[in-house]
């Protein structure tokens, strides 16, 4: 059972995250709309909306568990928990920016890289996309990854 001092933490926590969250969103639209790459009232294109949606998200989960790492109520095994999944946040964030770099340099105009536990799903700006050209994006994803090319699946938008 919870103690009245942890639940005020853990509220706490949670508000501490929606205000961030809420600033995140405020800040984003602002860039958009006045000093962002893009004129004001243009929307975001899919990639890019895509990579704000990923950001702010990926923001998020890790303020999350940083929050369980940093609350002394939180156990050993918990923290360590958050810990390890802190690191492969960063580490799935790091892979999937360097198969879109890699996978932009054979040509495409743009590119994203989703993994997930399943499936890696690689989504290409392109009306068509040639046979050779999927073999090197897949050369490309499962030679980084590690991954079964079954495991792929190529998008283009």
């Amino acid at each position: 059972m919870l103690t009245k001092k942890n639940k005020i933490i853990i509220l706490c926590g949670m508000v501490g995250l929606l205000v961030v969250t809420g600033w995140l969103n405020i800040m984003l639209n602002v860039w958009t709309n006045k000093g962002g790459d893009t004129p004001a009232g243009e929307q975001l294109n899919f990639f890019e909306q895509y990579r704000v949606d990923r950001i702010a998200t990926r923001d998020q989960t890790r303020m999350h568990l940083e929050s369980i790492v940093n609350n002394p109520a939180s156990t050993e095994e918990a923290v360590a928990s958050a810990l390890a999944e802190i690191q492969e946040l960063a580490k799935t964030f790091d892979q999937e920016l360097t198969l879109e770099t890699l996978i932009k340099a054979l040509g495409f105009e743009d590119a994203i890289v989703a993994n997930s536990t399943v499936n890696l799903n690689v989504i290409v700006q392109a009306d068509e996309i040639t046979s050779e050209q999927a073999n090197q994006v897949l050369n490309i994803v499962t030679t980084e990854t590690g991954r079964d090319a079954t495991d792929v699946r190529l998008i283009t938008v």
